[in-house]
């Protein structure tokens, strides 16, 4: 099952019954909204902070993040989540850096890779089940600000065998590369997108095996 909505992922995300439920998303950037930097810090930790007290506590919240270079210095976006979850009073289960271009290469404007974060308010990590914290290859991406599709089946399946959830929300779906991934491993998505073409392609994009 796919349901794609299109909406406001903050007011939705309020009164959303997220019962059986785990997140996994990927918080706009700055480029990607109306509002300044001043203005776009506290909201974007305010947005991970719903995420993360709506996802239910015996779920996880995942988020995937590259952080920016902005008026000369760097937007640290794994920082923020962290201070979103710290007002949810939920604890960081791990930190994955994924590369999302060779090591060693330069990159201007955003990092050469990314934050991938897992936060929950009930369960503990099964240190006897770990995983490597770094990820080589983000992996093929279906459009420019998708999350790679290694990163997000590497996601999507500790969604499926680290918590009871059956169901992945992505309140910022974008062409919905997380539903598509959910829906290839079994399990059922819904996503939230405020822009009605972007909603289409996510009800509609199948990704490669």
């Amino acid at each position: 099952m796919r349901q794609v909505i299109c909406d406001d992922a903050i007011r939705w995300l309020a009164s959303a019954d997220l019962s059986g439920c785990s997140l996994i998303t990927s918080l706009p950037d700055v480029s990607e909204t109306q509002l300044s930097l001043g203005a776009w810090q506290p909201w974007f930790v305010e947005a991970a902070r719903l995420c993360i007290e709506r996802c239910p506590s015996d779920g996880v919240a995942i988020f995937f993040q590259s952080d920016v270079k902005k008026a000369g210095a760097w937007i640290d976006k794994g920082y923020l989540c962290q201070r979103g979850a710290e007002a949810a009073g939920a604890r960081l289960l791990w930190h994955k850096v994924v590369c999302r271009v060779k090591p060693g290469s330069v990159t201007f404007g955003r990092a050469a890779y990314s934050h991938l974060l897992a936060f929950s308010r009930g369960l503990k990590l099964d240190l006897a089940r770990a995983t490597p914290d770094v990820l080589p290859d983000a992996g093929p991406m279906t459009w420019n600000r998708a999350i790679g599709l290694h990163a997000c089946r590497l996601a999507c399946r500790y969604v499926k065998e680290h918590t009871h959830s059956r169901t992945i929300v992505d309140p910022f779906c974008g062409w919905g590369t997380v539903l598509a991934v959910a829906n290839q491993l079994g399990l059922d998505a819904i996503g939230v997108e405020l822009n009605a073409r972007r909603a289409r392609k996510a009800r509609a994009l199948e990704v490669p095996g």
